[in-house]
């Protein structure tokens, strides 16, 4: 998996969820940078930007990665049917995206707390690659596939899969693995 952060400066947050992915799914992944075309995703009568355009530009920018792409940004996301998203990923397909925006304390008034935020990127960044690796929601108490319309909803999830959407996972996977050989 290759990892693009979108004005996202954490690099140590970076590494460490790069480490949390290899020791929890045995998912090898590097930070790649590449310039994005911030411009067609905003929208300034929200003061967001548009998720699917910008993980759109990551495809665009190297469509020859046979590796699962995802954007890290500090912007605020929407999709044209929600007021926010906390991320977004094609299902079973090859890219998507998490923000950072709203899992921060300080977007609601409170204190930093960067150990809150690693944990909530950690279970955004897990729910997203379920996605890509072909996961629907899960209705399973817990489960990190579980939706989330409120920073609450991702307060609750595990970081990690339900042990149905975990096989479903491992499957995908290590099926991904073997076509790359």
């Amino acid at each position: 998996m290759d990892i693009f952060p979108l004005d996202f400066r954490e690099r140590a947050m970076l590494s460490a969820l790069r480490d949390f992915l290899a020791f929890e799914l045995s998912i090898t992944s590097a930070v790649q940078d590449v310039a994005f075309p911030l411009r067609k995703a905003f929208d300034p009568s929200r003061q967001q930007y548009h998720a699917t355009p910008l993980w759109q530009s990551v495809l665009e920018a190297v469509p020859d990665s046979p590796h699962k792409l995802l954007v890290i940004t500090e912007h605020d996301l929407f999709i044209p049917v929600l007021t926010f998203v906390f991320g977004e990923a094609q299902l079973g397909g090859r890219a998507g995206i998490v923000s950072v925006c709203r899992l921060r304390e300080t977007f609601y008034g409170l204190p930093a707390n960067p150990e809150l935020l690693f944990e909530r990127l950690c279970k955004e960044t897990v729910h997203e690659l379920g996605h890509l690796y072909g996961l629907h929601h899960c209705y399973t108490p817990g489960c990190v596939m579980g939706p989330s319309t409120a920073v609450e909803g991702v307060d609750l999830k595990d970081m990690t899969f339900c042990p149905t959407c975990l096989a479903s996972f491992v499957h995908a996977r290590d099926d991904l693995a073997a076509r790359l050989r």
